[in-house]
Protein backbone atom coordinates (compact mmCIF):
# COMPACT_ATOMS: atom_id res chain seq x y z
CA UNK A 1 0.00 0.00 0.00
CA UNK A 2 1.28 3.53 -0.77
CA UNK A 3 2.45 5.59 2.19
CA UNK A 4 -0.31 8.00 3.30
CA UNK A 5 0.37 11.65 2.45
CA UNK A 6 0.86 14.00 5.39
CA UNK A 7 -0.75 17.44 5.16
CA UNK A 8 0.94 20.22 7.12
CA UNK A 9 -0.98 23.46 7.59
CA UNK A 10 1.14 26.60 8.06
CA UNK A 11 -1.24 28.79 10.00
CA UNK A 12 -0.05 32.40 9.90
CA UNK A 13 3.64 33.08 9.16
CA UNK A 14 5.26 36.37 10.08
CA UNK A 15 4.88 38.46 6.92
CA UNK A 16 2.63 41.52 6.74
CA UNK A 17 -0.38 39.56 5.44
CA UNK A 18 -2.99 40.06 8.17
CA UNK A 19 -4.25 43.20 6.42
CA UNK A 20 -4.56 41.39 3.09
CA UNK A 21 -6.88 38.62 4.26
CA UNK A 22 -8.96 38.93 7.45
CA UNK A 23 -8.80 35.15 7.91
CA UNK A 24 -5.08 35.31 8.82
CA UNK A 25 -5.00 34.55 12.56
CA UNK A 26 -3.15 37.05 14.75
CA UNK A 27 -3.75 36.52 18.48
CA UNK A 28 -2.69 33.31 20.24
CA UNK A 29 -6.35 32.36 20.64
CA UNK A 30 -7.03 32.92 16.92
CA UNK A 31 -3.92 30.95 15.90
CA UNK A 32 -4.80 28.04 18.19
CA UNK A 33 -8.43 27.98 17.03
CA UNK A 34 -7.33 28.06 13.39
CA UNK A 35 -4.94 25.17 14.04
CA UNK A 36 -7.63 23.08 15.72
CA UNK A 37 -9.97 23.70 12.78
CA UNK A 38 -7.22 22.77 10.30
CA UNK A 39 -6.56 19.52 12.18
CA UNK A 40 -10.24 18.64 12.08
CA UNK A 41 -10.21 19.31 8.34
CA UNK A 42 -7.40 16.81 7.75
CA UNK A 43 -4.05 18.38 8.66
CA UNK A 44 -1.86 15.94 10.59
CA UNK A 45 0.68 18.68 11.41
CA UNK A 46 0.20 22.37 12.15
CA UNK A 47 3.15 24.72 11.64
CA UNK A 48 3.07 27.61 14.08
CA UNK A 49 4.41 31.16 14.07
CA UNK A 50 3.09 33.75 16.49
CA UNK A 51 2.32 37.45 16.02
CA UNK A 52 2.31 40.52 18.21
CA UNK A 53 -1.41 41.19 18.79
CA UNK A 54 -0.77 44.95 18.73
CA UNK A 55 1.38 45.31 15.60
CA UNK A 56 -0.05 42.13 13.97
CA UNK A 57 3.49 41.33 12.76
CA UNK A 58 5.67 38.33 13.50
CA UNK A 59 6.90 37.87 17.06
CA UNK A 60 9.31 35.68 19.05
CA UNK A 61 7.36 36.04 22.30
CA UNK A 62 7.62 32.77 24.23
CA UNK A 63 4.44 33.58 26.13
CA UNK A 64 2.48 33.77 22.88
CA UNK A 65 3.89 30.41 21.78
CA UNK A 66 3.02 28.92 25.15
CA UNK A 67 -0.58 30.11 24.93
CA UNK A 68 -1.04 28.68 21.43
CA UNK A 69 0.51 25.34 22.36
CA UNK A 70 -1.46 25.01 25.59
CA UNK A 71 -4.75 25.89 23.90
CA UNK A 72 -4.18 23.25 21.21
CA UNK A 73 -3.04 20.60 23.68
CA UNK A 74 -5.92 21.36 26.06
CA UNK A 75 -8.46 21.08 23.22
CA UNK A 76 -7.97 17.31 23.05
CA UNK A 77 -7.39 17.43 19.28
CA UNK A 78 -4.73 14.96 18.14
CA UNK A 79 -2.35 16.93 15.91
CA UNK A 80 1.43 17.16 15.60
CA UNK A 81 2.80 20.56 16.64
CA UNK A 82 5.58 22.08 14.53
CA UNK A 83 6.97 25.36 15.87
CA UNK A 84 9.09 27.62 13.69
CA UNK A 85 12.63 28.73 14.53
CA UNK A 86 12.83 31.01 11.49
CA UNK A 87 12.41 34.41 13.23
CA UNK A 88 15.63 36.05 14.38
CA UNK A 89 17.58 35.58 11.14
CA UNK A 90 16.72 38.72 9.18
CA UNK A 91 19.60 41.10 8.47
CA UNK A 92 19.24 44.51 6.86
CA UNK A 93 22.56 46.37 6.38
CA UNK A 94 22.64 49.75 8.09
CA UNK A 95 23.11 53.01 6.24
CA UNK A 96 25.75 54.43 6.11
CA UNK A 97 27.50 51.52 7.93
CA UNK A 98 26.50 48.20 6.33
CA UNK A 99 28.29 46.26 9.10
CA UNK A 100 25.65 47.48 11.55
CA UNK A 101 22.15 46.05 11.54
CA UNK A 102 19.67 48.59 10.21
CA UNK A 103 15.93 49.07 10.77
CA UNK A 104 14.02 45.86 10.14
CA UNK A 105 16.84 43.55 11.25
CA UNK A 106 15.89 40.81 13.71
CA UNK A 107 19.20 38.98 13.84
CA UNK A 108 19.76 37.32 17.21
CA UNK A 109 21.55 34.40 18.85
CA UNK A 110 20.92 30.72 18.11
CA UNK A 111 19.90 30.25 21.76
CA UNK A 112 17.21 32.93 21.52
CA UNK A 113 15.82 31.40 18.33
CA UNK A 114 15.18 28.04 20.02
CA UNK A 115 14.15 29.32 23.46
CA UNK A 116 10.49 28.37 22.89
CA UNK A 117 11.49 24.92 21.62
CA UNK A 118 13.33 24.11 24.83
CA UNK A 119 10.46 25.48 26.90
CA UNK A 120 7.55 23.80 25.08
CA UNK A 121 9.09 20.71 23.43
CA UNK A 122 6.87 20.25 20.37
CA UNK A 123 7.25 17.09 18.31
CA UNK A 124 8.74 19.02 15.35
CA UNK A 125 10.36 22.40 14.80
CA UNK A 126 11.51 23.95 11.55
CA UNK A 127 15.20 24.67 10.92
CA UNK A 128 16.09 26.80 7.89
CA UNK A 129 19.16 25.25 6.34
CA UNK A 130 20.99 28.19 4.85
CA UNK A 131 21.25 31.86 4.01
CA UNK A 132 19.77 33.66 1.02
CA UNK A 133 18.38 36.91 -0.28
CA UNK A 134 14.81 36.71 1.05
CA UNK A 135 12.78 39.38 -0.71
CA UNK A 136 14.45 42.71 0.14
CA UNK A 137 16.58 41.48 3.08
CA UNK A 138 19.11 38.78 3.91
CA UNK A 139 17.99 35.61 5.63
CA UNK A 140 21.13 34.68 7.59
CA UNK A 141 21.57 31.09 8.79
CA UNK A 142 25.29 30.42 9.00
CA UNK A 143 26.62 26.89 9.62
CA UNK A 144 27.90 27.66 13.12
CA UNK A 145 24.50 28.96 14.21
CA UNK A 146 22.70 26.01 12.63
CA UNK A 147 24.98 23.57 14.45
CA UNK A 148 24.20 25.23 17.78
CA UNK A 149 20.47 25.25 17.07
CA UNK A 150 20.56 21.61 15.98
CA UNK A 151 22.28 20.63 19.24
CA UNK A 152 19.65 22.43 21.32
CA UNK A 153 16.82 20.91 19.28
CA UNK A 154 18.23 17.42 19.83
CA UNK A 155 18.59 18.20 23.56
CA UNK A 156 14.85 18.99 23.64
CA UNK A 157 14.00 15.67 21.98
CA UNK A 158 12.44 17.45 19.00
CA UNK A 159 12.70 16.43 15.33
CA UNK A 160 13.95 19.24 13.11
CA UNK A 161 12.14 19.84 9.83
CA UNK A 162 15.00 20.92 7.57
CA UNK A 163 13.62 23.70 5.38
CA UNK A 164 15.51 24.07 2.10
CA UNK A 165 14.89 26.99 -0.25
CA UNK A 166 17.55 26.17 -2.85
CA UNK A 167 19.99 23.42 -3.74
CA UNK A 168 22.88 24.72 -1.65
CA UNK A 169 20.78 24.37 1.48
CA UNK A 170 20.43 20.66 0.79
CA UNK A 171 24.19 20.33 0.35
CA UNK A 172 24.78 21.93 3.75
CA UNK A 173 22.11 19.75 5.35
CA UNK A 174 23.69 16.63 3.81
CA UNK A 175 27.08 17.62 5.29
CA UNK A 176 25.46 18.05 8.71
CA UNK A 177 23.69 14.69 8.32
CA UNK A 178 27.05 13.07 7.54
CA UNK A 179 28.53 14.76 10.62
CA UNK A 180 25.78 13.28 12.80
CA UNK A 181 23.88 16.48 13.56
CA UNK A 182 20.49 14.99 12.66
CA UNK A 183 19.10 11.60 13.60
CA UNK A 184 17.55 9.31 10.97
CA UNK A 185 15.13 9.47 9.39
CA UNK A 186 15.62 13.13 8.53
CA UNK A 187 12.67 15.30 7.53
CA UNK A 188 13.09 17.86 4.75
CA UNK A 189 10.69 20.57 3.58
CA UNK A 190 11.30 21.80 0.02
CA UNK A 191 10.18 25.43 -0.22
CA UNK A 192 9.57 26.79 -3.72
CA UNK A 193 8.69 30.22 -5.04
CA UNK A 194 10.11 32.46 -2.30
CA UNK A 195 12.03 35.41 -3.79
CA UNK A 196 14.95 34.69 -4.34
CA UNK A 197 15.04 30.98 -3.82
CA UNK A 198 14.25 28.06 -6.11
CA UNK A 199 11.28 28.68 -8.41
CA UNK A 200 7.88 27.01 -8.24
CA UNK A 201 8.45 24.63 -11.12
CA UNK A 202 8.13 20.85 -11.38
CA UNK A 203 11.74 20.70 -12.52
CA UNK A 204 12.92 22.45 -9.35
CA UNK A 205 10.98 20.09 -7.10
CA UNK A 206 12.29 16.99 -8.87
CA UNK A 207 15.85 18.32 -8.87
CA UNK A 208 15.79 19.15 -5.16
CA UNK A 209 14.11 15.88 -4.23
CA UNK A 210 16.84 13.99 -6.06
CA UNK A 211 19.52 15.74 -3.97
CA UNK A 212 18.10 14.60 -0.63
CA UNK A 213 20.06 12.10 1.48
CA UNK A 214 18.95 8.47 1.03
CA UNK A 215 16.14 7.43 3.34
CA UNK A 216 15.02 10.95 4.20
CA UNK A 217 11.35 11.84 4.47
CA UNK A 218 10.34 14.97 2.63
CA UNK A 219 7.52 17.35 1.89
CA UNK A 220 7.30 20.18 -0.58
CA UNK A 221 5.17 23.16 -1.46
CA UNK A 222 4.90 26.18 -3.71
CA UNK A 223 3.73 29.53 -2.44
CA UNK A 224 0.82 31.57 -3.80
CA UNK A 225 -1.01 30.20 -6.81
CA UNK A 226 1.40 27.24 -6.96
CA UNK A 227 0.05 25.86 -3.68
CA UNK A 228 -2.50 23.33 -4.92
CA UNK A 229 -0.69 22.12 -8.07
CA UNK A 230 2.26 21.30 -5.82
CA UNK A 231 0.06 19.40 -3.36
CA UNK A 232 -0.61 16.97 -6.20
CA UNK A 233 2.95 17.01 -7.51
CA UNK A 234 4.59 16.37 -4.14
CA UNK A 235 2.28 13.41 -3.50
CA UNK A 236 2.90 11.98 -6.96
CA UNK A 237 6.67 12.25 -6.40
CA UNK A 238 6.45 10.33 -3.13
CA UNK A 239 6.51 13.28 -0.74
CA UNK A 240 4.16 15.03 1.63
CA UNK A 241 2.54 18.45 1.26
CA UNK A 242 1.86 21.78 2.95
CA UNK A 243 -0.84 24.40 2.61
CA UNK A 244 -1.96 27.32 4.76
CA UNK A 245 -2.38 31.06 5.05
CA UNK A 246 1.36 31.51 5.69
CA UNK A 247 2.01 30.52 2.09
CA UNK A 248 -1.12 31.48 0.17
CA UNK A 249 -4.09 33.77 0.89
CA UNK A 250 -6.44 32.49 -1.83
CA UNK A 251 -8.73 29.49 -2.15
CA UNK A 252 -8.89 30.02 -5.91
CA UNK A 253 -8.20 32.85 -8.32
CA UNK A 254 -9.72 36.04 -6.94
CA UNK A 255 -11.31 34.29 -3.94
CA UNK A 256 -9.69 34.88 -0.55
CA UNK A 257 -9.45 31.76 1.59
CA UNK A 258 -11.98 32.02 4.43
CA UNK A 259 -9.82 29.93 6.78
CA UNK A 260 -6.89 27.59 7.06
CA UNK A 261 -9.40 24.75 7.33
CA UNK A 262 -10.76 25.63 3.88
CA UNK A 263 -7.27 25.32 2.39
CA UNK A 264 -6.78 21.96 4.09
CA UNK A 265 -10.16 20.73 2.85
CA UNK A 266 -9.18 21.62 -0.70
CA UNK A 267 -5.83 19.85 -0.30
CA UNK A 268 -7.69 16.74 0.87
CA UNK A 269 -9.84 16.86 -2.28
CA UNK A 270 -6.77 17.30 -4.49
CA UNK A 271 -5.06 14.30 -2.88
CA UNK A 272 -8.17 12.16 -3.16
CA UNK A 273 -8.41 12.97 -6.88
CA UNK A 274 -4.84 11.72 -7.34
CA UNK A 275 -5.66 8.52 -5.47
CA UNK A 276 -3.56 9.39 -2.42
CA UNK A 277 -4.60 8.57 1.14
CA UNK A 278 -4.45 11.39 3.69
CA UNK A 279 -2.39 10.55 6.78
CA UNK A 280 -3.75 10.85 10.28
CA UNK A 281 -1.59 12.39 12.99
CA UNK A 282 -0.88 8.90 14.35
CA UNK A 283 0.26 7.75 10.91
CA UNK A 284 2.39 10.89 10.54
CA UNK A 285 4.18 10.07 13.80
CA UNK A 286 4.92 6.55 12.58
CA UNK A 287 6.09 7.70 9.14
CA UNK A 288 8.36 10.43 10.50
CA UNK A 289 9.65 8.53 13.53
CA UNK A 290 8.36 11.06 16.06
CA UNK A 291 8.57 10.54 19.79
CA UNK A 292 4.83 11.03 20.33
CA UNK A 293 2.73 13.53 22.24
CA UNK A 294 4.16 14.88 25.52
Amino acid sequence: MPTPTIITCALTGSADTAGKNPAVPVTPEEIATSGIEAARAGAAIIHIHVRDPETRLGSMNVGCYREVVERVRDSGIDVVLNLTTGPGARFVPGDPDPKTAGPGSTITTPERRVEHILALRPEICSLDMGSMNFGPHVFANIPAHLSKMAAHIREAGVKPELEVFEAGHIQLAAKMVADGAFDAPQLFQIVLGVPWGAPSTPEAMVFMRNLLPPGANWAGFGIGRAEFPFVALAAMLGGHCRVGLEDNLYLEKGVLAPSNAALVEKAVRVLEVTGATVATSAQAREILGLRGRP
